[in-house]
This record gives C-alpha cells, structure tokens and sequence, in this order.
C-alpha cells in the first residue's frame, strides 16, 4: 500500500495509549484519494481519518494498533448484548448530518469523567468539530436520546459499502452500557443501509479501555496486511 501512494510521517512523539512508548503516523498525501470510494479502500488497508485528514501509524518495530471490522450480516449478539438490547428498548435514535445544540454539554462531561488522562482532554468543543467533520465526507451524527434528554451521539462515516465507526461520546452517568449500545446500533444501520463491514477502529490488547471492541462476534482483525476472523 505505501509503495502505491504518497504519505508524509510525522515525527515520533509520546504515544497516546501505551506508556513509555512512541509513536508516529503516516498521512496520506493525494488528493485524488480523499473521497469516500477510494477512503473506503483505505479503511481496509489501515487507515483511519482525523477531521479529513487520513493517516496510519507507523511506528517502527510496534504493531500493537490492529484494524477491526465486523461482517454485519453474520454478527451474532452475545447474551449479554442481547440483555442490552432489552434493557436500552425505551431509548430513541436520529441519524443528523450536524450536531445537536446540546451536544457539548454532554461531550464536556463525558471527557471530564472518563478521559481526564486523554488527547481530548480538557474537552473544547472547536477542536472536536474540527476532528469529527470531514471536508470530503458527509458524516452521520447518531443522535440517542432517553425519552427528550440526548443521552449519547455516536460519530459515524457511512461510505458505499461499510460504515466507520469514528467516535462516540455519551452520558457518564448512566447506568446502561451506551459505548456498547452504539456499536450495536450502528452495526443495526450498517444492516439496514446493506453495507458489508462496520470498522471500529484500532485495537490495541494492551489498552484496557479498547477490549470492548473484541466483544462483538464475529470481527476480523488486520495483521500483516491480511483480514483475519
């Protein structure tokens, strides 16, 4: 793959999820590649989005970010997502192509409680719009509310044939697993819409706050370049 396209590395910097590790990253330099087509192409090679700039890392010797994507049509809820399910029956959805008015509120809580120790930490609502819009990409805003009170909004990249799941923020408060609820909701729209694949992201085995993403079945994992279930 990087032999077929320009890509710029950054400088190696503190690592953002593995202590005492550094990392940097490769960012996709042609234009022509900044388009939901040939994005997708790139999703399933590696790559990942930050605002509408496309990167991948590219640390040296650590490989511990592996692509995830679930097959949609063949995933199977657990018992314990299908307990979810039930217990989440009373909540609503919107898919929104902006924001809600309220979403800060919800976004700055969310940060402050659980990812003190993060890169969106302290929470700023004009960097977030700049990391979740797309210039080249219309983005899905899916909207959960509890009866009129915005519970999560899960960021979404719906292209041709798969979905992207981008970011999810949601109320720290409440007693329902509404992280594990938006996957399951996108994978329900992913469904719907006839895409093939729901990409969740990086998974790194050694970043407790990431295992979630291993739950679902059956999911694929890119290592060495080759999909594997």
């Amino acid at each position: 793959m990087h032999k077929n396209i320009r890509i710029g590395l950054t400088h190696y910097h503190a690592c953002s999820y593995l202590p005492e590790r550094q990392e940097r990253v490769a960012i996709v330099m042609d234009e022509k590649l900044h388009c939901p087509e040939q994005y997708e192409m790139l999703l399933s090679n590696g790559f990942r989005r930050s605002g509408s700039t496309i990167y991948k890392p590219y640390c040296g010797l650590c490989q511990a970010c592996q692509p995830v994507r679930i097959p949609v049509n063949d995933f199977q809820p657990s018992r314990s997502q299908k307990r979810l399910k039930n217990k989440t029956s009373h909540l609503s959805w919107e898919i929104k192509s902006t924001l809600d008015p309220l979403w800060y509120s919800l976004y700055e809580r969310y940060i402050e409680q659980r990812h003190q120790n993060g890169s969106m930490y302290p929470p700023d609502q004009a960097e977030f719009e700049k990391f979740s819009s797309c210039s080249w990409l219309s983005t899905s805003y899916i909207h959960i509310y509890d009866a009129d009170q915005l519970v999560a909004v899960a960021v979404t990249d719906m292209l041709p044939d798969s979905g992207s799941a981008f970011y999810t923020f949601y109320d720290p408060d409440s007693s329902l697993s509404l992280g594990t609820f938006a996957v399951l909701l996108q994978i329900q729209i992913c469904q719907m819409m006839n895409k093939e694949w729901l990409y969740l992201g990086y998974q790194i085995d050694e970043c407790p706050a990431m295992n979630y993403k291993t739950r679902f079945h059956p999911h694929q994992r890119l290592v060495n370049q080759r999909w594997h279930r």
